[in-house]
């Protein structure tokens, strides 16, 4: 079992293939790693990436806890691969504990915590702790150009926008089941965007889509937008999981 943390996300340093690059890239801009020179800018970032495992190993060097519902992480792991909180042993959320040192960003899907509290409230929280780890200039932010930052992200954000205008899946005729779709399905439909796709991913992990009005309780859903997506949906709900592990 491959194990995907809720709410940060750590520089990749294993870069096997286009995807990987292209996330590589993603995130050194994120974090306004500059330079003109893009291959020595690159090979900072994953040096980062590198720490970060390190850290990770450390943390975890003693009996952790590992809380998950099984929500597809999906990705290019041989094996499966779950989104997952973790506690280490001395009781600390690894992924607050990743992006206080400032070896992660707080960015990526988030859900329910085990305890009950609100994934949007945790998602605001490890934004606030991002925010003063660059204050602080921990970790990757030690590297961060903030001349170049804003413009980074912006060539980002447009790359992006340019791929998805391109790659963005077409809609089946039978519509998509909202409890087992994936993001990129989700983010097809009309008026969803990334955050809302991830929200509507995180609502259903912690209970599964009967009807149409089932989404309203996700922050963001509108009556006007319910009604722009309805004929694309369907809400057959899958069957329970059986554990696969802790």
């Amino acid at each position: 079992m491959t194990a995907r943390l809720y709410g940060a996300d750590c520089i990749e340093w294993h870069v096997n293939d286009e995807t990987d690059a292209r996330r590589l890239r993603a995130q050194r801009r994120y974090f306004g790693i500059g330079g003109d020179d893009t291959n020595a800018s690159m090979a900072k970032a994953k040096f980062f990436g590198e720490l970060a495992a390190k850290r990770t190993r450390e943390l975890l060097a003693k009996p952790f806890t590992l809380h998950t519902a099984f929500s597809d992480a999906r990705g290019g792991s041989a094996s499966e691969r779950f989104y997952v909180f973790i506690t280490t042993a001395d009781g600390r959320d690894h992924a607050t504990v990743l992006v206080e040192e400032g070896l992660a960003r707080a960015v990526g899907l988030v859900r329910r915590l085990p305890d009950g509290s609100d994934g949007e409230e945790y998602r605001n929280k490890l934004r606030d702790i991002e925010l003063t780890a660059a204050a602080g200039r921990r970790g990757v932010w030690a590297s961060t150009d903030w001349n170049r930052l804003s413009s980074d992200r912006a060539v980002e954000r447009a790359e992006n926008a340019e791929l998805a205008s391109f790659l963005k899946p077409a809609i089946p005729s039978g519509g998509i089941n909202l409890n087992t779709a994936t993001l990129e399905e989700i983010e097809a439909l009309p008026g969803i965007g990334k955050n809302l796709a991830e929200r509507i991913i995180a609502a259903r992990a912690d209970r599964p889509f009967v009807r149409l009005d089932d989404l309203l309780r996700i922050k963001g859903v509108t009556p006007k937008l319910l009604s722009k997506i309805a004929s694309s949906l369907h809400f057959d709900t899958p069957a329970p999981s059986s554990p696969k592990g802790n």
